[in-house]
């Protein structure tokens, strides 16, 4: 389902972290299948992938993040070993407005992959920003429109600073990440799954 030449060809880039940004990620008709069987998410919250709904398209697309070849490739472009690191899948479809803060990833993940799946974007928020900081978000090295088909990947380090500004209401995507451990994982999931049950509850 996705365009692993582009992905090799894609520069990495270094300042301030190591990251990389993949407009058109999907071979061509692939991309379609997934919006079209995208869950329908009605709270917000990082859910867990094993906690929704959803349709083949949205199915294959995870087995595909999860299989050895892109492994593979996201190891050769960010010269990192995952083959013990454990993989997790969460999925947003609804933001508030506190969403999206100055944050850094958690230690405990390697690399954070983003997928976006939102047609015709034309809110002013909402577009992440690779930062230089934790204090500023117009201190930024670039802004990603988060547009169906964008890929977005970047290796976590103490100073990978990232967040967009505020917006209210859908937004599409998918984060992976390659963790440390299986403990990790664990730690992880069961947080992530009480989160978006209180979240249901409470919105």
């Amino acid at each position: 389902m996705l365009r692993y030449s582009a992905l090799q060809e894609t520069t990495l880039k270094n300042d301030p972290y190591p990251y990389l940004v993949l407009t058109d990620a999907f071979e061509e008709g692939t991309l379609q299948k997934v919006l079209s069987d995208f869950p329908v998410i009605q709270h917000p919250g990082s859910i867990p992938v094993a906690e929704i709904e959803s349709g083949p398209g949205f199915e294959a697309l995870i087995n595909e993040l999860n299989s050895d070849q892109f492994r593979s490739a996201i190891e050769a472009k960010f010269d990192v070993d995952l083959a013990d690191s454990p993989t997790m899948f969460t999925v947003r479809g609804v933001m508030r407005q506190k969403d999206g803060r100055i944050h850094t990833d958690s230690k405990t993940k390697i690399i954070t992959v983003l997928f976006y799946f939102n047609e015709d974007w034309a809110n002013e928020g909402g577009y992440l920003r690779v930062l230089r900081n934790g204090t500023d978000i117009e201190d930024y090295v670039e802004e990603i429109a988060p547009k169906a088909g964008t890929m977005m990947a970047f290796k976590v380090t103490d100073n990978c600073w990232h967040g967009h500004k505020p917006v209210v209401g859908e937004r599409r995507s998918i984060q992976m990440n390659y963790l440390v451990s299986k403990a990790a994982l664990g730690k992880h999931s069961f947080f992530h799954g009480l989160s978006a049950k209180l979240k249901k509850i409470f919105s």
